[in-house]
C-alpha cells in the first residue's frame, strides 16, 4: 500500500486558488445573445417574416463621437461614413468612444451592428404623439417621428445606451396598437443581383 501525504493529494488534485482563476470578461454581457424582430406577434405582419440576430464573439464596434480624420486598419467594416467601425478580436475597456457587441444575421451570417435606435410603427391612424407618453414610460423618447409617417418613428433609450435600447423593447411591445418594432442594425450595403 502507497501512502501519500495530504498536503501532496491537495496540491495535485485541488482547484487553483481563487485568485489565480481567470474568468473570460463578456465585455457584453448586457447585451442579449440573440434578437429575434419581425415575428409575428403583431398580428400586422406576414408569417415567417421573423429575422433573428446572433451576438457574435470574438468582434466589437466603436461608435465614434466625432469620425475620424483617418480609417482605422485594423477595422474589417466600416459604417455610416466611417462612424462605426468594426473590429475583430477583445475592446479596449478604456476606449473614449460608444462600444457596442456584433451580431450576425441568421441564416445568412451577415455582420450586424446595432445603433441604440429602435423603430416603432403604430396602426394606421395612431400618430406616435398621441403615444409620446406611453413610450416614455417604457424608457425610451422620440428621437425623430416620420413626416411621410406620423404613425412611425425611431426612438432611443432615455438613458442614450445602446444596451437599454435593445433590452427594454418588451417594453414597447405592450403598448396598444403596436405594429412593429425593430432596433436598427446596420450592415455592409450589398449589391442586389437581379434574377
Amino acid at each position: 500500500m502507497f501512502y501519500f501525504p495530504a498536503e501532496y493529494f491537495l496540491q495535485v488534485y485541488s482547484l487553483p486558488l481563487i485568485s489565480e482563476v481567470k474568468f473570460q470578461n463578456d465585455y457584453f454581457s448586457e447585451y442579449p445573445e440573440q434578437i429575434r424582430v419581425g415575428s409575428d406577434r403583431y398580428g400586422a405582419l406576414r408569417p415567417g417574416t421573423a429575422v433573428s440576430y446572433t451576438r457574435e464573439s470574438g468582434y466589437y464596434a466603436i461608435h465614434y463621437n466625432n469620425r475620424p480624420k483617418t480609417i482605422a486598419p485594423e477595422a474589417i467594416l466600416q459604417l455610416n461614413d466611417g462612424a462605426i467601425a468594426v473590429f475583430s478580436g477583445k475592446p479596449n475597456q478604456s476606449e473614449q468612444n460608444k462600444l457596442s457587441p456584433i451580431y450576425t444575421l441568421q441564416p445568412n451570417g451577415s455582420l450586424a451592428v446595432p445603433t441604440g435606435l429602435v423603430f416603432i410603427r403604430f396602426a394606421e391612424g395612431v400618430d406616435v404623439e398621441s403615444q409620446r407618453e406611453e413610450i416614455n414610460r417604457a424608457g425610451y423618447e422620440v428621437a425623430q417621428i416620420l413626416s411621410y409617417a406620423p404613425h412611425s418613428a425611431w426612438l432611443r433609450a432615455q438613458s442614450g445606451n445602446i444596451a437599454d435600447a435593445i433590452a427594454r423593447i418588451p417594453q414597447l411591445e405592450v403598448i396598444s396598437k403596436v405594429e412593429n418594432i425593430e432596433p436598427q442594425m446596420l450592415m455592409e450595403r450589398g449589391l442586389r443581383l437581379e434574377r
